[in-house]
C-alpha cells in the first residue's frame, strides 16, 4: 500500500494543472496516467483564456514554441449569402486577450505532465485505476491500480482528483454519469497534410467551422503543417454507414464544398478515429474527499474548443479546494460548494449555445453579427473563454439571448420545424463500430 496527500487519475491538462500547482504547495501527489507520454489526443485548439494560465503553470514559452498562433474563428454556412463569417479574438469585451495557440495535443499534453515531474509530482505512467474504495470521513480512499504489465498496486489517498477524461472512472463507479439528453453526436476525425492555408499569416491559423445538412466540420491548422479535420454528426447520419469507416469520413468530407476545395491534393497521414455518443454530465462534480474536473465531470461538444480551458480552470480550482479540505477542514464544504459552482458555471454558459448552434436562428446571429449593446465583443469575450474572470459580458449576453428568441418568434415556423429536426437528430442510435 503506497500512500500520498493527493492522488490523480489522469495526466492530461486538467490532471497535469493540478498536480503542479498542489506539489507547489508541498503536498505529496502522484498522478495515475494509464497511457505513456507522447500519446495521440484529439482537442488541438485552444482558447485565448488558457494564456494567462500557462504563465502561471510555468509553461509558457514551451507552450508558444509548439503552438500554431489563432487569432480568431472562421465559420462557414451553405445558407448563407454571406458564405463566411470571421470573428477575432482582439475584438472581444477584453482586448488583452487577442490570441490562443493550436498545438498537437501529444506535444502539450507531454509539456504539462512532466512539468507537473519537475515540481515534485509523482508521474506514474502506463498505469490504470481499476477500483476505488472510499474510507471512513477524514481517511481518504483506497485506489487500486494495474500497470501495463499486468502488476496491481494500491494507493491510500487523503484526497483524490479523477481527471480521467473521457473515462469519466468516478463517474462510473459512482454510477452518476448520465447521457446528456439535449444535446447527442459523434465525430470522426484525422490528420491531413496539405490542406490549403490562408495566405495571410494571421488568418492562416484561424479555425475553421463548417455547418452542413448533418452536423458540423472542423479545420484546425497545426505549427507542423499538419492540419486536424473532423466532422462532428447527429446520430442518424453515423448508422448510416455501409463502409469502412475511412470511407465514409473522406466521402462526409467531400460533401462540403468549401471544405472539400481546402482539401484538393491534401493527403490523410494518420488513422481515421471515431468517438460515438459523447455528450453527458455527472450528477455531482464533488463528495467528502474527492473532486471531478474537466471532461471526468461533462463534455458537450468540442465546437467553441473549451475543453481544455475548462478542464485546466477547474483543475486549478481543484487545487485551492483540496488545499482548504486538507489543510482547514472547516472551511471545506464552502470550498466544494465553490469547486461546484465553478464547474456548473463554463458547462452552463458554453452548453446554452452549444445546444442552438445548429437553429437556423443561431446561425443567422452568427453569420451576421451586431454590436448592439455590445453583443458581439461579449459573444466573442465567451468564444475567447473569458467567462470566469470580471469582464462584465453578462448582460449583453443576456441581451444576445433575447435576440435570438425574438428571432425565433418572428420565424416561428422555421423554428417549429428546426426544433422537430432536432428532437429526431439526438434520438440515440446503435453504433456501426
Amino acid at each position: 500500500m503506497r500512500k500520498s496527500d493527493v492522488l490523480i487519475i489522469g495526466g492530461g491538462p486538467g490532471g497535469s494543472t493540478a498536480a503542479i500547482e498542489l506539489a507547489a504547495r508541498g503536498y505529496d501527489v502522484a498522478v495515475l496516467e494509464k497511457a505513456r507520454h507522447p500519446r495521440f489526443h484529439i482537442g488541438e485548439s485552444l482558447l485565448p483564456a488558457n494564456l494567462p494560465l500557462f504563465e502561471r503553470l510555468g509553461v509558457a514559452d514551451e507552450v508558444k514554441a509548439i503552438g500554431m498562433q489563432k487569432w480568431g474563428a472562421e465559420f462557414v454556412s451553405p445558407w448563407h449569402a454571406v458564405r463566411s463569417q470571421t470573428f477575432e479574438f482582439a475584438e472581444a469585451w477584453n482586448k488583452s486577450l487577442p490570441f490562443a495557440y493550436h498545438v498537437r495535443r501529444s506535444q502539450f499534453d507531454e509539456i504539462l505532465i512532466r512539468r507537473a515531474a519537475a515540481r515534485g509530482a509523482q508521474v506514474i505512467e502506463g498505469c490504470r485505476a481499476r477500483d476505488v474504495e472510499f474510507l471512513p470521513p477524514g481517511q481518504g480512499a483506497v485506489v487500486h491500480a494495474q500497470h501495463e504489465d499486468g502488476r496491481t498496486e494500491s494507493w491510500q489517498t487523503r484526497f483524490l482528483i479523477d481527471a480521467s477524461g473521457r473515462d469519466t472512472f468516478l463517474g462510473n463507479r459512482l454510477n452518476t454519469k448520465q447521457r446528456n439528453r439535449k444535446h447527442n453526436s459523434s465525430a470522426m476525425y484525422a490528420h491531413f497534410k496539405g490542406v490549403r492555408r490562408d495566405s495571410d499569416c494571421r488568418r492562416a491559423g484561424n479555425i475553421s467551422l463548417y455547418w452542413f445538412d448533418h452536423g458540423w466540420m472542423w479545420l484546425i491548422p497545426l505549427a507542423d503543417g499538419a492540419t486536424s479535420i473532423g466532422a462532428v454528426v447527429w446520430p442518424y447520419y453515423m448508422k448510416s454507414r455501409k463502409q469502412p469507416l475511412r470511407e465514409f469520413f473522406l466521402e462526409t468530407l467531400a460533401s462540403c464544398g468549401p471544405l472539400a476545395e481546402r482539401m484538393q491534393g491534401a493527403e490523410l497521414i494518420s488513422d481515421v478515429e471515431a468517438t460515438g455518443n459523447y455528450s453527458y454530465t455527472c450528477r455531482s462534480c464533488y463528495g467528502d474527499n474527492f473532486l471531478l474536473v474537466g471532461d471526468a465531470y461533462a463534455f458537450v461538444d468540442p465546437m467553441f474548443s473549451s475543453g481544455v480551458m475548462m478542464a485546466m480552470t477547474t483543475a486549478s480550482v481543484a487545487a485551492d479546494t483540496v488545499d482548504i479540505c486538507l489543510r482547514d477542514p472547516t472551511q471545506a464544504a464552502s470550498g466544494l460548494k465553490h469547486f461546484d459552482r465553478i464547474s456548473r458555471h463554463g458547462t452552463r454558459e458554453f452548453s446554452w449555445f452549444i445546444h442552438r448552434v445548429t437553429n437556423p436562428t443561431m446561425r443567422d446571429l452568427f453569420m451576421g453579427p451586431r454590436n448592439v449593446l455590445r453583443m458581439k465583443e461579449a459573444l466573442l469575450g465567451l468564444l475567447a473563454g473569458d467567462i470566469y474572470g470580471d469582464t462584465p459580458i453578462w448582460a449583453s449576453l443576456r441581451a444576445f439571448k433575447a435576440l435570438y428568441y425574438i428571432g425565433s418568434l418572428l420565424n416561428l415556423r422555421r423554428s417549429i420545424a428546426a426544433m422537430r429536426r432536432r428532437r429526431l437528430n439526438i434520438q440515440p442510435a446503435e453504433s456501426n463500430g
